[in-house]
């Protein structure tokens, strides 16, 4: 799918009035991108409004079960990230849950959260390439030596905890059903690391950072977009931490990350007929 990352900047009106192509509001009548949101409500999923208001056209059935994987994949990831300990640390102050909240979304930063803008801008660069005449092997090759030649790690793959991101693979099982050429870069590219496995001194697996660049990308979302999908994501997870800090846990305690013990559901199956 085309990118919007280039679009061009409509000049403003010479009226005096600024525009919006999101939402008109009247009396009795809200129009979300020129749907009524009422009749929106129980007919659309979350993920296919939100790709609506993003996108400005409602996606279709696939686009919308694959953004909404996405938007599950990065609900939680327990207490160890530095947006959940700051949003934790926030609320045994007694700080109300809204402020705890802010400052769990203020912690994202380029090594958490934002390293999808930064991974799309990387495959970007790979799919040039093809687009001029290369072929996969040859465009995954080349973006995968940039980044070594610079003694970096290419952004969107390794993670600190998993060998390999059980998320990142779901995705991409749901992304090469759609044929998704980014999906097929990224994992052209992760072969090509396998040569320089030494350099880096473990293996670097896709994550799911890297997962939500391809798809994003394959959506057409601008590059701040990908950023933007993982914060709508995390934000549940965010309010669920903050909330459990201030009702199970004593005020102004030092949190260690280190120290928790998990009390909660044990493996369970998703009910049949939920796919």
């Amino acid at each position: 799918m085309s990118s919007t990352n280039d679009r061009p900047i409509q000049a403003a009106t010479q009226t005096g009035h600024w525009q919006t192509s999101l939402t008109s509001i009247a009396p009795n009548r809200i129009l979300i991108r020129g749907y009524p949101l009422d009749e929106m409500m129980g007919r659309l999923g979350f993920a296919e409004a939100v790709y609506l208001l993003l996108m400005g056209e409602l996606p279709t059935p696939a686009i919308g079960r694959m953004l909404n994987a996405v938007l599950v994949s990065s609900l939680d990831h327990g207490v160890t990230p530095p947006s959940t300990l700051a949003a934790r640390n926030v609320a045994t102050s007694g700080a109300p849950l809204k402020d705890c909240v802010a400052a769990g979304i203020l912690a994202f930063g380029p090594h958490h959260g934002g390293d999808i803008e930064t991974c799309m801008r990387f495959l970007d660069g790979g799919l040039t390439l093809i687009r001029a005449g290369g072929t996969l092997q040859e465009a995954a090759q080349a973006i995968v030596a940039e980044s070594v030649e610079q003694n970096q790690v290419p952004p969107g793959f390794g993670h600190r905890f998993h060998s390999r991101d059980p998320r990142a693979a779901r995705l991409f099982q749901m992304a090469l059903e759609l044929e998704a050429e980014p999906a097929r870069l990224i994992r052209a590219a992760e072969r090509a690391l396998v040569e320089h496995r030494d350099r880096f001194g473990r293996p670097l697996p896709a994550n799911v950072d890297g997962a939500i660049a391809a798809i994003s990308a394959d959506l057409g979302f601008a590059y701040e977009l990908g950023n933007a999908i993982f914060l709508i994501s995390r934000l549940p997870g965010l309010i669920a931490h903050a909330h459990e800090e201030r009702t199970r846990q004593s005020p102004m305690r030092q949190i260690d990350p280190k120290d928790h013990t998990y009390d909660g559901a044990r493996d369970r199956r998703l009910p049949e007929g939920r796919k």
